[in-house]
């Protein structure tokens, strides 16, 4: 499969090729591969080129891009010159388009009815979240895919209709299967250099692969055969194998956050959650509310950045603010403590680091992070050292995910799992 991101904004810089990132990962999950990606302008020839150079290469060609209504978007006329079709009319698109817009109480015009328009003879993709419909055009058995660029349409597209007909038309050739262990606390060498043996004694028909993001592992263990009943056999045997040996950091054998692992934990125990941060700025409770439901454990935040807001507010207590400093484990713990009588919770989490690029000292360089964890019957505390290299978002990332971790661990001991 190769993809294709048309606009000149991706070009310049001027906006981040999200879609890319996001089509890479969702496509390695779901066991496809991706061998090529190109980036190109809002110009009809090189759209062109690449699409015809694309799939002579490949049966399947995905594109984003260059399907709105302004007259740079010119996606839908270059796939009818290469496959000599014209446009039509699609009634459903055109009736979508009609009551979106009437819901907004805007204006239908006729740049907004070309929205409907579409290649003869392809598949359209309804977007229910927008006005351009994705399309899924099939020609001498190969395969061309075109969805729109804003991302989040184009997420819901290719989440929807795009990877159920992938799964689909690939099943009439052979069985793809994936499953997926998350971890955390260790290195992605440390976890390959464990992995080693693994890796070298699985069977050919099985492949482990690495995807990383900041504090977190994701091993996907993908296999494919033309034997369906034989793959999940031999890729549950190997998955279990792969649990054991990673057992000390595996969170979870599911495709889902950290924080929704927490978020369940909570609910499981029946017990409320709070934060107390300052390095990292809110972002801990920010990855706790992303889950749907958090207002069932979640019962707020304070992003107590200065000392005076760790004093006044979390009543941190002034000896330990100066004889200790802020980045210290005094301080982390009473404010973890302190959160909790403040938000009456169960558990409560505590952040206070140097994330850079300036403030670090010899004994407390950028990257020092202490986390405290306040539960019903204890008290746990921990330095970590996230270097200065990653940059300032990648360290407070770190630390939102090692103080989520630190918290599952101890929920998990309360429960006894």
């Amino acid at each position: 499969m190769i993809l294709i991101n048309i606009g000149d904004e991706l070009l310049i810089g001027q906006v981040v090729n999200t879609n890319a990132a996001f089509i890479g990962q969702q496509m390695a999950l779901a066991g496809f591969s991706i061998t090529d990606v190109l980036t190109i302008g809002d110009n009809e020839e090189d759209i062109r080129q690449a699409v015809n150079t694309a799939l002579a290469k490949t049966d399947i060609v995905l594109m984003t891009g260059g399907l709105g209504p302004t007259k740079d978007d010119i996606t839908k006329k270059v796939i009818c010159i290469i496959f000599q079709r014209s446009l039509i009319m699609d009634k459903p698109t055109l009736e979508h388009v009609t009551q979106l817009f009437a819901a907004r109480g805007m204006e239908l015009t006729e740049t907004n009815r070309q929205q409907a328009l579409v290649p003869d003879g392809c598949t359209v993709l309804s977007n229910p979240l927008g006005t351009a419909p994705g399309l899924w055009v099939e020609n001498d058995g190969k395969v061309l895919i075109a969805l729109p660029g804003v991302p989040f349409e184009m997420e819901r597209l290719l989440k929807d209709e795009v990877l159920p007909r992938l799964k689909s038309r690939d099943e009439r050739h052979h069985a793809i299967e994936y499953r997926v262990l998350q971890c955390t606390g260790i290195t992605e060498s440390g976890l390959s250099d464990m992995l080693v043996d693994y890796e070298r004694e699985l069977p050919a028909e099985l492949k482990l692969a690495y995807l990383p993001k900041p504090g977190i592992i994701r091993l996907r263990l993908t296999g494919q055969s033309d034997n369906r009943e034989e793959l999940l056999q031999v890729l549950d045997e190997q998955f279990q194998k792969l649990k054991t040996l990673t057992k000390e950091y595996a969170f979870t054998d599911e495709d889902i956050d950290l924080e929704e692992v927490v978020g369940r934990l909570l609910v499981r125990a029946n017990k409320t959650l709070a934060t107390a941060e300052s390095c990292t700025g809110g972002y801990v409770a920010h990855l706790i509310t992303k889950v749907p439901g958090s207002s069932r454990y979640f019962q707020g935040s304070i992003v107590s950045y200065s000392n005076d807001i760790k004093r006044d507010l979390l009543n941190v207590r002034e000896d330990n603010l100066k004889r200790r400093g802020a980045v210290s484990e005094q301080v982390v713990s009473d404010m973890a403590l302190n959160a909790m009588g403040l938000f009456d919770v169960d558990y409560t989490i505590a952040t206070s680091g140097i994330a850079g690029p300036g403030g670090g000292t010899e004994q407390k360089p950028v990257g020092t992070v202490w986390i405290a964890i306040a539960t019903p019957v204890r008290l746990i505390t921990k330095e970590f050292h996230f270097g200065n290299r990653t940059g300032r978002q990648q360290i407070v990332e770190r630390a939102a995910h090692a103080a989520l971790n630190m918290l599952r661990i101890a929920i998990e001991q309360d429960l006894n799992i």
